[in-house]
């Protein structure tokens, strides 16, 4: 594990496509072919119905006309992000770089311009480590509720686009010369006519894909291939520091082997023979462990692990939503900071996304957040970066569900709660909120406190008892949020 990741603990993400253009929450793609689904029903609304208006045509309007990746990514850094991360492409199978091998990407059609190009420009111009995320693997299963119909309603039973459209369609129009049947990836379990019910349909897609296959049958074994061509592509023109799978392990058995032994083997001719990449999966045994950062997407762990790891997660939906921004439902900046103590606390890292609208820009209630996480890691950043975990990640009566996307389930953490890091001699505790007067940490009755310091602040007072270690806080300040003491011990 190259130390600069062990190091930097905190990423942003850039999880952006062409499914950011409607502004209407996750997997939009997907769900705007599946009859009762919200996004069905704000695409009918906003475009007509997926028959005549597909995804495809969605494409055909992302402009990215405000995007301004120097700036943006500038603005993470002062943020305190030390890595930074942009979405190659998504499980629609759309690449936002330069593909050799997949016509279906952002220098043909959409915004025309190589997006991972300019995110790995001013990453690297900003002093930050660049990765890309590559999600692309599942979409032969993903996209196919594209090629069905209504089950209800006046047009029931008309297929959606992607089951007529094919390359002779597009005479005129913004992708002629493409194959949509190449960005929908083919029929592998069309529903058959018939179905009745939104219900029953929707049965009838979960029990043939569910929502997470791994691996491809026979009959798309062309898909595999041309995803590892596209993924040695990418690792070639590009170089990253770091390379997501949104995969349990390594996609399609082999070839995902093959995928990640080239990325080692690429990194390290670049590096000099010593190992400067980082690869990332989900679910991961503890074999594989040891060969691959596990990724723990929105959720927790429940202990230090001896090898580093990641969670991801989002301080939104994953793709922009305007009614969260409009409800105001964006994880707070407090929210964010109690999560990185956390994880950090437990030898990981934070890979953070900004939700990025369709034309490229983040909001201002974005921008209040990245402010918050900024003033804070100004102040007590020393607490996190470089930092180790110490002999316990922490204390208190909060104790997160275990396992990927729980957070919706987790109890908000208190006053009570405590993480602890540390470096360079000095133990750090970092209180996940601000307690009343006095604070008693029972982890460190043994521990003989020379000094006890307030990051940002100056010495407190402080005794020791068979209780534990006693310290008494100041008031916070207006604004003032999860508080950290640097303890330095004899």
């Amino acid at each position: 594990m190259p130390d600069w990741f062990r190091d930097a603990k905190f990423g942003i993400w850039a999880h952006w496509g062409p499914q950011c253009v409607p502004e209407a929450g996750d997997w939009y793609g997907r769900l705007m072919y599946v009859q009762g689904h919200p996004a069905y029903d704000h695409h009918v609304r906003t475009y007509g119905h997926p028959a005549d208006i597909g995804f495809i045509d969605l494409i055909g309007r992302w402009r990215a006309e405000r995007w301004q990746p120097d700036a943006l990514v500038r603005r993470y850094a002062r943020a305190g992000a030390r890595y930074f991360v942009a979405l190659a492409n998504h499980h629609d199978n759309f690449d936002t770089f330069d593909s050799a091998h997949h016509r279906w990407n952002a220098m043909r059609v959409g915004p025309r311009r190589d997006l991972i190009g300019g995110w790995a420009r001013a990453a690297r111009n900003a002093g930050l480590r660049f990765g890309v995320s590559n999600h692309s693997s599942h979409a032969w299963h993903w996209w196919q509720t594209a090629y069905g119909y209504d089950a209800e309603g006046p047009r029931r039973g008309e297929r959606y686009d992607a089951f007529r459209l094919r390359a002779r369609d597009g005479r005129g129009k913004y992708w002629q010369g493409l194959d949509p049947q190449a960005l929908y990836t083919g029929p592998s379990f069309v529903p058959p006519d018939g179905i009745g019910g939104i219900a029953a349909m929707n049965a009838w897609h979960g029990s043939r894909d569910g929502q997470w296959l791994e691996d491809v049958p026979p009959a798309h074994a062309a898909f595999a291939r041309n995803w590892l061509a596209r993924q040695i592509d990418l690792v070639e023109k590009y170089r990253p520091d770091l390379v997501y799978f949104d995969d349990s392990g390594l996609p399609f058995g082999e070839i995902g082997i093959r995928a990640a032994a080239h990325y080692y083997a690429q990194n390290r001719r670049l590096h000099g023979g010593a190992l400067e990449g980082v690869l990332t999966a989900k679910r991961l045994s503890p074999a594989q462990r040891t060969g691959i950062v596990e990724d723990v997407e929105r959720g927790f762990v429940d202990a230090i692990r001896p090898e580093p790891w990641q969670t991801c997660t989002c301080i939104g939906n994953w793709h922009y939503d305007r009614g969260l921004y409009e409800r105001r439902g964006y994880k707070p900046a407090k929210l964010v900071i109690q999560r990185l103590a956390d994880i950090v606390s437990k030898n990981g890292n934070l890979l953070l996304s900004i939700p990025v609208r369709g034309d490229g820009s983040i909001d201002d209630q974005e921008e209040a957040i990245l402010d918050g996480i900024e003033r804070w890691l100004a102040v007590n950043g020393e607490a996190i970066y470089e930092s180790r975990p110490w002999r316990a990640f922490g204390e208190g009566p909060t104790r997160p569900p275990s396992g990927e996307l729980n957070e919706t389930t987790a109890a908000p953490f208190t006053s009570a709660d405590i993480r602890f890091t540390s470096k360079a001699g000095a133990l750090y505790a970092i209180l996940l909120d601000w307690p009343g007067g006095e604070v008693v940490i029972a982890s460190l009755a043994g521990v003989p406190a020379e000094r006890v310091t307030l990051l940002g602040s100056g010495q407190l007072d402080f005794r020791r008892d068979a209780d534990g270690l006693r310290v008494t806080l100041p008031h916070p300040a207006p604004g003032a949020m999860v508080p950290v003491l640097r303890i330095n011990y004899a």
